[in-house]
């Protein structure tokens, strides 16, 4: 069984911000057909204390069959990672995942959700929703991020790195 976990917070209020882009992501996937060996899962806990739903989930017996989506300020708007361990990065939701799980060798997706001019006060950044202007962009990476998702599914980390982690060229 493979698990994917798409962090965000729960409620209408939070649903089209920064911060529930994992849980965007996880719910376009609920609408495709995918293998009866892959299962979803969007925390119906606040960002910073996921972890509490993973200590209640069904886990995979191997951690590199569990893909945890996130939110990253710090990648670029539309700018997909995957990584097969790491440190939580400062981000909250994730640490409180990694915590709960004992061991940063969890394999990532993380959706860049930054902009040029990042503003001190994070929080506020990350709760508020999108900017029209970023829609069009945030539907093609959402897309991407569920096609990612899927390709680690069927084809494990390597494949997922491969094609997602790659730098996009400027034009001509």
């Amino acid at each position: 069984m493979k698990l994917i976990v798409g962090l965000g917070n729960p409620g209408p209020h939070y649903e089209q911000t920064r911060h529930n882009v994992g849980a965007m992501v996880v719910r376009r996937l609920a609408r495709r057909r995918l293998g009866p060996d892959v299962r979803l899962l969007v925390p119906d806990a606040m960002m910073n204390v996921s972890g509490e739903a993973l200590a209640r989930a069904a886990l995979p017996e191997r951690m590199e069959d569990l893909l945890l989506v996130c939110d990253d300020v710090n990648l670029p708007l539309g700018t997909l990672r995957v990584r097969p361990e790491g440190s939580d990065g400062g981000h909250h939701g994730l640490a409180s995942c990694l915590q709960q799980l004992g061991t940063e060798a969890v394999p990532r997706l993380r959706v860049g959700v930054g902009s040029a001019s990042l503003p001190k006060d994070l929080t506020e950044f990350v709760l508020s929703p999108f900017d029209p202007p970023e829609r069009p962009v945030v539907e093609e990476t959402l897309a991407r991020a569920a096609e990612a998702c899927e390709l680690w599914a069927a084809r494990g980390i390597e494949a997922a790195m491969n094609r997602v982690n790659v730098r996009r060229q400027e034009g001509p």
